[in-house]
């Protein structure tokens, strides 16, 4: 497997304080448009379909 699951966010609780800073206020269909945007704009820098494959199933499993 190509998918990094190990810690690997510099700051991980700045990141989720930015994360919920950037829903603050949305309508939870503007949230899921948010989230749906990031994922593909994520999804293309990453650009590695196996890695893409990867990251699909494991947030999938339980």
């Amino acid at each position: 497997m190509s998918l990094n699951l190990d810690p690997n966010i510099t700051d991980p609780d700045g990141f989720y304080d930015e994360l919920l800073d950037a829903h603050q206020d949305l309508s939870k269909a503007d949230s899921d448009a948010l989230n749906a945007r990031l994922i593909l704009i994520l999804a293309n820098h990453i650009g590695d379909r196996e890695t893409l494959r990867d990251a699909l199933r494991v947030a999938k499993a339980p």
